[in-house]
């Protein structure tokens, strides 16, 4: 399925607007993407106990699979307040559970770059790496 990565960023940028960010004031926005093309939008939710807090990437590939999906083909990643935000190792290894292929980032001059995932994420842990 073919992506218009501009397109994906505005979305994500729109979601963007309602992260929830009083800490550091870094609003993400993120869009999980089917393979069937449906659209799930998450943001970042920030928590006075630090550890507590949602990244954008996860809150949208949650709301996928809250919506029952499973195969995530695509995430867009997009911050109000900041260039070349890349999804968190932790958002990436979320990501890898769920079989996303390409990651979509804006470049400082806010032009779509798509990453495929292994590139973020090189021998990502999966249910092959556990023991039977």
């Amino acid at each position: 399925m073919t992506m218009d990565g501009a397109a994906l960023l505005a979305h994500a940028a729109e979601a963007a607007e309602h992260a929830y960010a009083p800490y550091s004031r870094f609003r993400v926005g993120a869009v999980a993407v089917t393979a069937d093309g449906r659209r799930f939008v998450g943001v970042n939710v920030e928590n006075a106990a630090y550890g507590s807090t949602i990244c954008a990437e996860a809150s949208a590939i949650s709301a996928a699979v809250t919506a029952g999906a499973r195969d995530i083909d695509t995430v867009a990643v997009y911050s109000l307040d900041g260039h070349d935000c890349f999804p968190c190792g932790n958002c990436r290894q979320f990501m890898h559970e769920f079989g996303v292929a390409t990651v979509i980032v804006a470049d400082a001059a806010g032009a779509p770059v798509a990453y495929p995932l292994e590139d973020l994420l090189p021998h990502g842990f999966g249910p092959e790496s556990l023991s039977q």
